[in-house]
């Protein structure tokens, strides 16, 4: 006989995303995710987790990954932390540019100043 892991547990993710199914079409799974804040006393573990992970920029899928959690039941939570202002997101292939398709100067810049920085 097999015995479900924790994270198979319908109650358990029920509880975590407290009952809804549906999250932001902000996050898909290569969404990249950054903490704006640290985690305070009262929050979800899971949120917990969340913030102290993406410290640095995190793709959703390997949030729930560390989570072992389903992405379905990450998204809903990232949609939380997003609506809070905690967390910010944003696609990689989002890139500022101008009207003619070129980069725009000031990330242009960011880069140079991120490269001389290394």
């Amino acid at each position: 006989m097999s015995r479900r892991g924790r994270d198979e547990d319908p109650d358990r993710l029920y509880t975590l995303t407290r009952g809804r199914s549906r999250a932001s079409d902000e996050f898909d799974l290569v969404t990249l995710v950054v903490s704006e804040s640290e985690p305070v006393p009262g929050m979800q573990s899971e949120h917990r987790r969340i913030l102290r992970m993406c410290r640095y920029p995190t793709a959703v899928v390997e949030v729930a990954a560390e989570l072992r959690l389903p992405v379905t039941i990450v998204r809903v939570m990232l949609s939380d932390l997003l609506e809070q202002g905690l967390i910010s997101a944003r696609h990689p292939r989002t890139v500022a540019a101008r009207a003619d398709g070129l980069p725009d100067s000031h990330l242009l810049e960011q880069v140079l100043v991120g490269l001389r920085n290394l």
